[in-house]
Parts: C-alpha cells; structure tokens; sequence
C-alpha cells in the first residue's frame, strides 16, 4: 500500500497541476470556451477508448505496468502543449492525458482492491494519498501560470516522471485468469456493478467540469490565477475528507450513502454556476461537491468489485472507469453545445442537475426492489 498511495500522490500533483494549467494556457492562447471544451472531450474520447480494452489488458500484462505507462503518458502530455499551443499539440496533449488517467487509476485501484482487506478501506486508503497530491498541484499550477502556464505544464510532467519510481517497487502480481463460471450478459448490468457505474457517471461529471470550465468561469468572473488554483484545490481538500469518511462506511449504509453523495454532488454542482461571482460562496460550493465527488469516488468501485468474483475485480474496476470517462466526456460536450447559444453559467447548471437524475432513478429503483 506504501507504493500504491505515494504513486498516487505524486501522479495527482501532476495531473491537478495539468488540469488547471491547459485550460489557462489555452485561454491565453485564444481559445474560446466552445473550444476548450471541445478539446477537452477529446481526452475523454481517450480515456474512455483505452479504459473498454483495459480488461483484456489487465489479462496479458501486470497492472503495474500499466500504472509506470500512465505516468510516461502525462509527462509527454505536458511537454508537447508547451512547445507550442497550436490545435494539434493541444489536442495531442489532451488524448495523451486522458489514456494516461485510464492506465493509472484502473491500474492502481485495480492493484489495491486484490489485497486482503476492506475493499472500501484500501481505495479510500489509496485515494486519500490521491486528493493530498490534488491539493498541491493545482496551487503549484496557479503559482507559477502567474508566470506563465507553459511553466506550469513543465512542472507538471518533471512531477509525471518522479512518479515511475514507486510504480517500480508495486508488489508483481500476475495477470487476471477469467473464471470458468462466469455468469453470462453485460457485467455493468449485475447488481452492484450498476450502481457503480452510475456513481463514475457522476464523480467523472463533477472531475471534468473542475478542470475545465470551473476554472473558465471563475476566470470570467474575474478571479486572478492565483484565486482559481486556490478554489481548486478547496474543491480537491473536501474531496480528501469525503474519501476518508467513506473508507469508514459499513453495512447497508453503503448503497444509501453513495446514492445521497450522487444526488449532493450534482445539486452542489449546478449551484457552482451561480457562485462564482463570490470567492467565498464558491469555496463552499465546491467543498460540499468535493466531499459528496469523494465518497463516491470510493464507494462506487468499492461496491462494484465487491459484488463480482475476485478475478473479475480488474473488469469491474475497467467497467466503471469507463462509465466515468463516458461523463468525462458528455459533461464538457454538453456544456460545450449549450454555451452557443446560452452563456456559461446556466450551461453549468444544466449540467449539474441532469447529474442527479441517476441518484433519484436508482433509489426509486431500490425501494421497489427492496
């Protein structure tokens, strides 16, 4: 677990850093926010397109692999858009991006929850160390943009390479062998697996917004660099607290918490829209949707490789990581679409309250069931 969460904890560095530090970059740039947006789907076409064939890869090759060429994948990410910002680099940068988040958190949370233990306990464990590292790397990113965020992007990708070192010492655990019993049909529609992917739906919606048009918002509103990556990171810091209070949830409780965390994430989302004319308002907006965006990020993949055969676990983790790169991708689409013909605000706020509907449909769902 050592290896596990100080990889973590140095990839989020870097990847928070990148998150706030493109979107500025391609600001100052010139791009407006129907292209921002735009190139930011195009990581999460990526990360979705890598994520559908990561359980077959996690049955050739050892998940520790994956998570050393995740981290080569963003160092490269940051350094191509800081040579020069044109369409091409930039979308270069956002699909080397997005397959390196495929690779590393399938890769590392696949490799957690095959140890002995709390499944819930040892994501959270992981995941804790992970929003640690989101807390530096968005106030790394908004410092030195100050200066400029091709700077930013430089750091970025020195703190992506750091990262090889502890992906070196993970334990060498083989590849996954299906199971002979396998039960037939789709694995996302098991019990279990479905309310996990539906909570990737929404902690992928709520990560995709924060680092793209959040910041576009708040910069809009007239908050300096320095403002945003503070916000940020205030966002990042509740999402550290919502994931270690739920790697303490138990019991029947678990279900009824991700679903309510779903339902907050998404409200808390929308009302983002309305708030970023305040500094203070904002920074507790975005605390609540952290903390909800947190445990869920626990409790969904949790859930889901719970309720599968333990050589299915690296399927269940890939299955709902790709539902999430589905949301990374619809969230900015959708607002993308919508800020053409309406400002950014209210496009935000769609966004947020079409998160909920999935929250509600399951939990009407469940008390028929139960």
């Amino acid at each position: 677990m050592i290896a596990s969460s100080t990889g973590a904890a140095i990839y989020s560095v870097a990847l928070g850093a990148a998150g706030v530090a493109l979107p500025l970059l391609a600001l100052q740039a010139g791009y407006s926010a129907f292209a921002i947006g735009a190139l930011t789907a195009a990581s999460a076409v990526a990360q979705m397109l890598v994520r559908l064939g990561l359980g077959w890869a996690m049955r050739r090759w050892a998940d520790r692999t994956l998570v050393a060429a995740a981290g080569i994948a963003l160092a490269a990410s940051c350094g191509v858009v800081t040579v020069s910002p044109a369409p091409a680099p930039f979308l270069l940068a956002q699909l080397l991006q997005g397959a390196s988040r495929a690779c590393f958190w399938t890769g590392s949370q696949t490799h957690v929850v095959r140890g002995e233990g709390r499944t819930a306990g040892a994501l959270a464990q992981m995941n804790v160390a992970g929003s640690v590292g989101q807390l530096g790397g968005p106030v790394l990113a908004g410092a030195l943009s100050e200066h400029s965020p091709a700077l930013a992007l430089t750091a970025a990708g020195a703190v992506a390479l750091l990262g090889l070192v502890p992906a070196l010492l993970l334990d060498r655990l083989p590849p996954f062998t299906p199971p002979p019993d396998r039960p037939p049909g789709r694995l996302w529609r098991r019990p279990g697996v479905d309310v996990g992917c539906w909570a990737g739906v929404s902690a992928g919606a709520w990560r995709a917004l924060l680092t793209s048009y959040v910041p576009v918002a708040l910069t809009t509103a007239g908050r300096s660099a320095t403002t945003v990556g503070a916000l940020i990171s205030v966002a990042n810091a509740a999402q550290l607290l919502g994931t270690g209070l739920a790697g303490r949830v138990r019991g029947r409780s678990t279900i009824r918490l991700l679903l309510a965390a779903m339902a907050v994430t998404g409200g808390a989302t929308a009302a983002t829209a309305a708030a970023v004319a305040s500094a203070p308002l904002a920074a507790i907006v975005l605390a609540v949707s952290g903390m909800a965006a947190g445990a869920m990020q626990v409790l969904g993949p949790a859930i889901a490789a719970e309720a599968v055969h333990p050589q299915e676990r690296g399927d269940a983790i890939a299955v709902t990581g790709t539902f999430r790169a589905a949301a990374l991708l619809a969230a900015p689409a959708a607002v993308a679409g919508m800020v053409t013909v309406v400002p950014l605000a209210p496009a935000i706020a769609v966004v947020g309250a079409g998160m909920t509907v999935p929250a509600f449909a399951l939990r009407r769902r469940a008390a028929r069931e139960g």
